[in-house]
């Protein structure tokens, strides 16, 4: 099979084995990359040259297995190799370097732990039920705190451009659901100053998020409320209410609860703005949005992706009036609106 690594399709064009042959081999980078960013690999090389030995005793593994390791992020151009040591290049090491504020590690875990559940699929349309959960070698706490931080990594860059296509802000209370570490609290009180804002997540959130308001300036004007939305009531007294990248992970009955819980946190003629995929009629484009339905197949009881009319009917079963689609975007970024008669 000398043609399954020869650079077919680069054209465009599509048909034969080496398409679906092609696509069958893409985990392998992945596994490889993953592997690197769980043992943290790069950050022990973004200082010094290392060989695979000294590697290997930095992070207590075998020297067999980081030497293969080593050698396969070299071929991947992830990392440099002069005779027998390998090193960081200096061009990525903003983005691997778990030193670096604009390194992207948690997202690779997070991605790492998702592949864990892919990997799972066949049993999980047999069997209807999400995949077994297993734990990275970081540990289950590590796993959470990478996905927290992994939304950063995501959204970070981003929420101000989003932010911005929206318009000058209408609000002076920000509820931000599920706010995590507050990027897109940030963002919103950024755009509107002399406005203030109440970040609800779950209790582990609560760390994190206090440590990026006080890096940003923003502790006196945030307040941050441990809760869980799918038990508790949400705090109250907010005109605008952000909803991002949660939809996905709900059943439409799940949604239509927690837009009911929104609906009583806001004041009369307030506003919920959900930020999350929007699918076509059909439920097969974006090609992102059918892909990532496996996603939340895999990793949820009953997540999926949602198309507008399902946003629509969900918002007004929960006391809202008309939705309106404010973004419309391929990915995560599209916008539905609604306001609280």
């Amino acid at each position: 099979m000398a043609t399954h690594n020869s650079g077919v399709f680069m054209d465009g064009s599509k048909g034969g084995p080496e398409q679906v042959l092609m696509l069958m081999s893409g985990y392998q980078p992945a596994c490889v990359l993953g592997a690197a960013a769980e043992l943290d690999v790069f950050s022990v090389l973004s200082s010094e040259a290392l060989t695979a030995n000294g590697v290997a005793q930095r992070l207590k593994a075998d020297v067999r297995g980081m030497t293969v390791l080593l050698d396969a992020l070299t071929a991947l151009e992830l990392l440099a190799k002069e005779g027998e040591r390998y090193r960081l290049p200096p061009n990525l090491a903003p983005f691997l370097d778990e030193a670096s504020p604009r390194n992207v590690l948690p997202m690779l875990r997070h991605q790492t732990n998702c592949m864990r559940g892919w990997s799972q699929l066949a049993w999980v349309v047999r069997g209807g039920t999400p995949a077994q959960r297993r734990a990275s070698i970081r540990g289950v706490k590590a796993d959470r705190a990478a996905f927290l931080l992994a939304m950063d990594n995501i959204s970070a860059p981003m929420a101000p451009i989003l932010v911005a296509k929206l318009g000058p802000p209408q609000f002076k209370h920000l509820l931000d659901v599920g706010g995590a570490s507050g990027t897109w609290t940030i963002a919103f009180l950024r755009a509107a100053p002399g406005t203030r804002a109440t970040l609800f997540d779950l209790p582990d959130a609560m760390p994190h998020a206090q440590r990026r308001m006080k890096e940003h300036g923003m502790s006196d004007r945030v307040r941050l409320v441990a809760g869980d939305f799918y038990t508790d009531p949400l705090p109250g007294g907010a005109d605008f209410a952000w909803v991002s990248a949660i939809a996905h992970q709900n059943s439409r009955a799940q949604n239509r609860d927690l837009f009911a819980k929104v609906h009583e946190a806001l004041v009369p003629g307030g506003r919920i703005a959900i930020r999350d995929m929007v699918m076509e009629p059909s439920k097969t484009a974006p090609r992102g949005g059918a892909l990532f339905a496996v996603n939340m197949l895999v990793q949820t009881p009953a997540g999926g992706t949602f198309t507008f009319a399902e946003f629509d009917e969900d918002l007004r079963q929960a006391g809202f009036g008309p939705a309106q689609q404010l973004l419309s975007d391929p990915w995560m970024n599209s916008v539905v609106q609604a306001t609280k008669p």
